[in-house]
């Protein structure tokens, strides 16, 4: 073989490959659609199921958010998140703003201690602050890093914390006396602080009260702050009367953190010991004992979580090895290929090939040049049928989940339906953050409720469902556009759908202030509602839920009706949501037979008994509600033998014995009269009849809870004269009993007593 053709023969070699590797997929192609999917574990930094950030901050394990939340390692190691009215969130340690947490940090907000005076000297203003990092049990202390710094021309500032104390002053009797970045004296003077501290109060004073200086510096400062983040400006700082509001923005204070008071040599013996596997315990040198853990060379991740550290492939690097790699535990090994010699390291000294009068550079580019082509013709190929197949798999599910019939009825423009739109799934994805975690609103049997930003900015919720019933796909569509045509200011509004997705997703109005269930339980914060609040809800959620049963063009049963899918926005204007569970009536019909679907302590026990499903079983229901905005508690609960209790029968359980009063929540006995508590507990227990014949209709609920809204008097407590302690019912209206004993019988067999404990 003569060199002309060895020079040709890696372009012959790499052609005959890329057609190989070409006729290989395109086979695959044909006669498979299974995809192979590679999944890489990342690192945890949180705890599993806790919350990663608050705000921009992000909390990583041993913190850990929440108060009692059992996210942190220990309560020293809780981040509060605040959440205020607007929505943002600020990380606090005690009332400090957290800035940011690293592996042996934690910058906080400063406070800045000051007095001005006015041009005779006299004080015109002044604040003299005093921080303390919790208790002894805190893990913190000031860093080492931060300095005791005094601003001004005729200031003296003393610092005192434990077992020390600091006398810092600053002179400068005329203006160019001044010199900007030097902090020695001359209008500016830092000192540094010890270790181990956990207080200190700055004490701030004048000899001559700014008399002399006051044309060019009116206030002096003292404070602790990170020195690498204060510059000094001389002058500009003197004269600038917002000092103290830029400076606590920009320099922050710098806390040191440690795990406990042990050494590491004590912590180690100890049952607690944090550190985990392929992880070293590092000594802290706050002065205040304690430790941490660090990865060991060669692994990364968090060492305070198992299985602790991970090994760093260093093999996946390109810039690691010339040649061959071998990952090892912790490390890795570089080699060379048979007859090349050296160290084989890109940083070391590479693989030096043996002497030969072969042409390697030649045969080198050729054979790079048909690599780079076989890369190009394989990534383009690879492209273009996960492309087709992303189509065919989308087109599939669009029409399983019922889109070409959507298509049709959009089409023929059935009653109207041009509010209807279709979303695409990428659309939603990327308003989800792909499905993040951190945008989940709440989960449900049904599916899991996102929120989501669209490319308008406007925020909405999407509901992504667990699944969905091929044989149920008619129906679906129907509810889609049924509900899209539903005008009514107290149901969530539907915007659209997405079905080229694997299951239906569903897109509403965004409702920001969480559910009925969370105000009335006092969950995630929510506010405590009033009872004149609780009786509008009522009474918006009535109303609602009578249009639904008899004025929409087909009567709907939403069969989940609970305190929990009733949401309330910034004006506490209530919401019925979760139509998921809902069912079409045909104007001919009285009810259906259908599947036994809604939430425990809410069913209605005649439809759970007959699978008979009515307008008068949302009504059950929503008996429930009211009897969960009047006592304030859960609809099931545990009694103390651990068995569930029952709201609905302990309400009616309680108007029976005349002891309804002593059920009820406090704060509505001293907001709501007596004749108004009287007949909304005659009106839910109307609703919860055994039987639905027996019970009222929505309509006549809503008008019944607008009659109570009208109702004046004085509060039931203001007319009882004993002890709020000491409370016995009132009820001086006789309650008849609801059915006959076997009646009541039959409702306790299938709803668990919930009796007083």
């Amino acid at each position: 073989m003569d060199q002309k053709q060895m020079i040709l023969l890696p372009y012959q070699i790499a052609c005959f490959y890329a057609c190989v590797l070409i006729l290989s997929l395109a086979t695959a192609q044909t006669t498979t659609n299974s995809t192979t999917t590679t999944i890489t574990k990342g690192v945890n930094v949180t705890k599993r199921g806790c919350r990663k950030q608050c705000g921009n901050v992000t909390v990583p394990y041993p913190f850990g958010i929440g108060e009692g939340s059992g996210c942190a390692i220990n309560a020293g190691f809780e981040i509060k998140c605040n959440i205020s009215r607007d929505g943002s969130q600020k990380p606090l340690i005690g009332t400090l703003e957290v800035y940011n947490i690293s592996d042996a940090e934690v910058r906080i907000s400063n406070s800045i201690a000051w007095r001005c005076y006015n041009s005779n000297g006299a004080v015109r203003n002044e604040y003299l602050d005093y921080t303390r990092l919790g208790n002894s049990t805190y893990p913190y202390s000031f860093s080492a890093l931060n300095r005791f710094i005094v601003v001004g021309c005729d200031d003296n500032a003393v610092i005192t914390g434990r077992n020390f104390e600091y006398n810092c002053s600053t002179s400068c009797n005329l203006s160019r006396d001044v010199t900007e970045g030097e902090c020695m004296g001359n209008g500016c003077y830092q000192v540094q602080i010890p270790k181990g501290l956990k207080y200190f109060v700055p004490i701030i004073s004048s000899t001559r009260n700014h008399t002399d200086v006051w044309y060019f510096n009116q206030c002096g400062y003292a404070f602790l702050g990170e020195a690498d983040r204060f510059y000094f400006r001389g002058l500009q700082d003197l004269s600038d009367i917002t000092f103290y509001r830029r400076t606590m923005a920009s320099v922050p204070i710098v806390l040191d953190w440690a795990i406990g008071n042990l050494t590491c040599i004590q912590a180690r013996k100890s049952k607690d010991y944090a550190c985990r596997e392929n992880s070293e315990c590092v000594d802290s040198d706050t002065g205040l004992g304690g430790y941490r853990c660090s990865c060991d060379k060669g692994y990364e991740g968090n060492p305070y979580l198992s299985p602790g550290c991970q090994d760093i492939d260093e093999c996946v690097h390109p810039n690691t090895c010339e040649e061959n790699c071998t990952n090892t535990p912790g490390s890795y090994i570089c080699s060379c290929p048979d007859g090349y010699t050296d160290d084989g390291k890109k940083d070391g000294r590479g693989c030096i090939a043996p002497y030969s009068e072969f042409p390697w550079i030649k045969f080198s580019i050729g054979t790079g040049v048909g690599f780079i082509s076989i890369v190009v013709v394989i990534t383009w190929l690879y492209f273009s049928i996960k492309k087709r197949k992303l189509i065919r798999v989308r087109e599939k599910f669009f029409q399983q989940n019922g889109g070409l019939l959507l298509k049709h009825r959009i089409s023929t423009n059935e009653g109207g339906l041009k509010a209807t739109k279709i979303f695409t799934a990428e659309e939603l994805k990327k308003a989800t953050n792909n499905y993040a975690n951190d945008r989940i609103l709440g989960r449900g049997g049904n599916g899991i409720v996102y929120r989501g930003v669209l490319r308008d900015n406007s925020i909405v919720a999407i509901k992504r469902s667990r699944f969905v019933d091929e044989s149920q796909i008619d129906q679906f569509i129907n509810e889609v556009l049924i509900l899209t045509q539903v005008n009514h200011r107290n149901v969530v509004r539907l915007f659209g759908c997405c079905l080229e997705a694997e299951v239906p997703l569903l897109v509403y109005e965004y409702v920001s202030e969480g559910t009925l269930y969370e105000h009335i339980h006092n969950q995630r914060g929510a506010d405590w509602l009033s009872w004149q609040n609780r009786l509008r809800i009522a009474a918006e959620v009535a109303t609602t839920l009578a249009y639904l049963h008899s004025f929409a063009s087909m009567p709907i049963i939403h069969r989940d009706v609970k305190s929990a899918n009733i949401l309330l926005d910034k004006v506490y204007t209530s919401k019925v949501a979760d139509f998921g569970a809902s069912r079409l009536i045909p104007l001919d019909q009285t009810h259906v037979a259908t599947l036994v679907l809604g939430t425990s302590g809410y069913l209605d026990p005649e439809y759970f008994r007959t699978s008979q499903l009515t307008e008068k079983s949302d009504v059950y229901s929503f008996g429930v509600v009211l009897a969960e905005l009047l006592t304030g508690l859960k609809p099931v609960s545990k009694d103390r033998n651990g068995e569930d209790k029952n709201l609905a029968d302990y309400f009616v359980m309680s108007m029976n014995k005349n002891s309804l009063f002593q059920i009820l929540d406090r704060r509505i006995l001293r907001e709501g009269s007596l004749e108004q508590l009287q007949k909304m507990a005659e009106l839910v227990k109307n609703c919860l009849r055994v039987h639905g014949e027996d019970r009222p209709t929505m309509k006549e609920v809503a008008i019944e809870i607008e009659g109570l809204r009208k109702l004046t008097g004085i509060a039931w407590s203001n007319q009882n004269e004993q002890e709020e302690n000491e409370l016995s019912d009132l009820y001086t209206v006789p309650i008849n009993s609801y059915g006959n004993t076997s009646n009541s019988d039959s409702c306790r067999i299938m709803h668990p007593t919930y009796s007083p404990s």
